[in-house]
């Protein structure tokens, strides 16, 4: 802090002003521009998230020692608070698939991983795909023939189709009952989509074959919702995907981490 000045006026030798000019620009000369003492507080204030003028002292960086804060989990993009409270606890792997609008028929699909319920948090595991669902879009009261896929999440315990599988861990109902003939909404022809498949536990017996027509909640709402081969059109409720993208995701797919599809809209999926 500067001295009070006095009232009688002090006359220096011009040797001693020099010297005492000298002292004080090699003092701004330390701090300011070598920046040890001025540069390092202000960069901490900035790190600590300190306001203040510059120059202003900044609290000691915490001792090597101490613990770091843990990182919060990372959530899945586009997910709101509602739909992310329908995953599972323990699911550890995540297949999101959004459509672009509620009475869209295309959709985008993306596999998310986690390495538990405490890890680092949910991370894409496979680049985006794109992907269809029903013709006339989303709902959250899927009912028979009303041509729209469910919204929400649902386990996927089970798969099977017309051809071998690749390694998958699944249990695997290979059967000739999943061939199919005809032609999609497009025109397109259908035959191939169920050479691989895998089902979604929406109104079905969760573990049982996709086959298995048993549903819980009444024939009225619907059923026989999968993830099958993509024939190039809408479907009737289902999400599919391309052959090649069917096969990696039967690959990768692990009962073990208890996975899940999460389906709707952009609109449902933030809620």
């Amino acid at each position: 802090m500067p001295a009070s000045p006095s009232h009688a006026p002090l006359r220096l030798p011009h040797v001693a002003c020099a010297l005492v000019l000298l002292v004080l620009l090699a003092g701004c000369g330390a701090g300011g521009i070598a920046g040890t003492d001025l540069g390092g507080a202000t960069e901490r204030a900035h790190v600590d998230g300190v306001p203040g003028p510059p120059g202003a002292a900044a609290s000691p960086s915490p001792s090597p020692s101490a613990p770091e804060p843990s990182p919060v989990p990372a959530e899945i993009p586009g997910l709101g608070p509602r739909t992310r409270a329908a995953i599972p606890a323990g699911a550890r792997q995540a297949f999101v698939v959004t459509g672009e609008s509620p009475d869209s028929h295309t959709s985008t699909a993306v596999l998310y991983t986690r390495d538990g319920p405490t890890g680092p948090g949910w991370r894409a595991a496979l680049p985006p795909w794109p992907a269809h669902n029903a013709l006339n879009g989303w709902t959250d009261e899927h009912r028979e023939g009303d041509l729209r896929s469910p919204v929400g999440v649902f386990t996927l315990t089970a798969a099977g189709g017309r051809l071998a599988p690749p390694d998958t861990a699944f249990p695997y109902d290979l059967s000739p009952d999943f061939a199919v003939t005809g032609e999609g909404f497009q025109g397109e022809p259908l035959e191939g989509s169920f050479d691989y498949v895998v089902a979604i536990d929406y109104n079905r017996v969760p573990g049982t074959s996709p086959l298995d027509h048993t549903r819980p909640l009444g024939e009225e709402r619907g059923g026989g919702i999968w993830i099958h081969v993509d024939h190039g059109g809408p479907t009737q409720g289902c999400v599919s995907v391309t052959e090649d993208r069917m096969k990696q995701l039967l690959g990768v797919l692990d009962p073990a981490l208890q996975p899940v599809i999460v389906m709707g809209d952009a609109q449902s999926l933030r809620r």
